[in-house]
């Protein structure tokens, strides 16, 4: 116990002498409940398993296989009961349940490489030239194109092997094969580049009026037609900024074509009302597309609104949802939501807190996708019309500080059974981001696994679900860059999006077959 409070007491004075040393200097104060985990487990745990996990004279390493287990709710157990018989002393009465909920969760997120200084934005990095050996497919890395912006989004393999390339801040560009990248396209919405940081998230960049996905029409070889997904920005535009007298925003969806360069013949796919337009920043807006074989267009929209919850549980907003349109922007006849008053009826299903990717699966004529949970709480989902699945009132992961996800103060009345449970839990949370359902003929072992890439743990992952019941999860690599969109090309080459502060990169995947 005295420990204990010796630790509360000098916390604040802990956090002040280590102000200027690098570690401290990046650490957010919105992730102040993992700061607090970090130095609680240094003050208490690291002497018997060392500060880094690798064990001590007086105790194990926690790295490893785990002998009582290493789920979450494995090690929360071990830490509340402890086994004295093996040296460790139950800590129920010494900490709260959110504090060893909390420590429970560090030791996932030390254990898996998942940091929470910089999210790796700094984080060095080098494509590796040795071949990466798997379980089903070994394969080299081949950058295509480098020195590309910071931060890009997403990019659309074209029939004749370039690329399209979307810069979040900038625009929209064409890599070609040999990985030249042109000016950028005159004529598409607007991007805007000033970027600011909260002093709360230091980590993570927060700008309004990005662009986000593009993608091709599934017959773009007859029509032409590009489908590009933004944040469009306005002033003066609702109640809400002309009060505060400063721009809102939201995303939208247009298509239009590119010829010589320009963008052209640009329409409205769908677009928000004005009046949900916000201040949001748009770092956690989501912002995916995908078609299905019927011409409808699928797409994302995630914590972007204000009000109770984020407005994700309320229909009237479109925040926290997918939604489903046809591909002129009309509204589908089966939409769940047709005809309810007030709604918005291209809603198709809700309760997302960030998603990150989008995929129709054309062979079960499934879609899917994956989301950002908190502090935990990662998710692939097979996404069903009219479904809710769960934020804010539920999520296998923790709120920052360590206290469970379960609505409470919101005021909305809910049922678990009524949440939708994710296919793949990732937790601890890598930042999971874009995925593909690959059919590429390049790696035909991977036939309908889903290649997943991450941000904060800068890694690739093949995951195998059969019967949408999750059967293994294997890393193909690790610790490189973030990855931001992954992407298959028409003759079936695999593409990765890097995304880092000294610039982005475009890498292709080679089997060993063909190195």
């Amino acid at each position: 116990m005295y420990k204990k409070l010796l630790f509360r007491i000098f916390l604040p004075l802990i956090s002040l002498l280590t102000a200027n040393n690098s570690f401290a200097q990046d650490e957010a104060e919105a992730y102040s409940g993992v700061t607090e985990s970090r130095l609680m487990f240094q003050e208490n745990c690291g002497v018997c398993h060392g500060e880094d996990l690798t064990g001590a004279a007086q105790g194990s390493s926690l790295r490893g296989e785990l002998a009582n287990g290493q789920s979450i709710s494995d090690i929360i157990t071990s830490i509340s009961e402890g086994y004295i018989e093996a040296g460790m002393p139950s800590w129920r009465d010494l900490l709260s349940p959110i504090e060893i909920r909390g420590l429970a969760m560090y030791i996932l997120e030390t254990r898996a490489n998942v940091g929470y200084v910089t999210s790796n934005y700094d984080a060095p990095m080098e494509i590796p030239r040795k071949v990466f050996e798997t379980s089903l497919h070994d394969f080299q890395l081949q950058s295509i194109a480098s020195d590309l912006d910071p931060l890009p989004f997403s990019i659309a393999p074209l029939p004749d092997g370039s690329l399209l390339l979307t810069e979040k801040t900038k625009g929209v560009r064409i890599i070609s094969p040999t990985g030249e990248k042109s000016e950028l396209i005159t004529g598409t919405p607007a991007a805007y580049d000033d970027i600011y940081r909260l002093e709360s998230r230091i980590d993570i960049e927060r700008g309004m009026g990005w662009l986000f996905d593009i993608v091709l029409h599934p017959h773009y070889e007859e029509n032409g037609w590009v489908y590009l997904y933004h944040s469009h920005r306005c002033n003066e535009c609702n109640e809400a900024s002309r009060n505060e007298q400063r721009a809102v925003s939201m995303n939208r969806l247009v298509r239009g074509r590119i010829e010589d360069g320009t963008w052209v013949d640009q329409e409205i796919i769908w677009q928000a009302r004005f009046k949900d337009y916000f201040f949001a920043g748009d770092v956690g807006a989501g912002g995916r597309v995908t078609f299905d074989n019927r011409g409808h267009v699928y797409f994302t929209l995630g914590m972007k609104c204000g009000g109770q919850g984020g407005g994700i549980q309320d229909l009237t907003t479109p925040c926290g949802k997918t939604h489903r349109v046809n591909d002129d922007g009309s509204i589908p006849s089966d939409n769940p939501y047709v005809g309810v008053e007030n709604v918005y009826e291209s809603i198709y299903t809700l309760g997302h807190r960030s998603p990150q990717g989008l995929e129709y699966d054309l062979v079960n004529n499934e879609l899917w996708g994956s989301e950002h949970g908190p502090r935990g709480g990662d998710e692939i989902n097979r996404l069903l019309p009219a479904e809710n699945y769960g934020w804010p009132l539920h999520s296998m992961g923790l709120h920052y500080d360590g206290s469970l996800v379960n609505g409470r103060g919101l005021g909305i009345a809910f049922e678990l059974s009524d949440i939708m449970q994710p296919i793949v839990d990732l937790t601890p949370s890598p930042a999971v981001s874009s995925f593909i359902i690959s059919d590429s003929e390049s790696f035909p072992n991977w036939h309908g696994d889903f290649i997943v890439g991450s941000l904060k743990s800068r890694s690739l992952f093949r995951v195998d679900i059969e019967n949408n019941r999750f059967v293994e999860k294997e890393t193909l690599f690790e610790g490189i860059g973030r990855v931001r969109d992954i992407e298959q090309g028409y003759n079936g080459d695999i593409y990765l999006l890097f995304e880092h502060n000294a610039g982005g990169q475009i890498v292709k995947l080679i089997p060993r077959e063909k190195l």
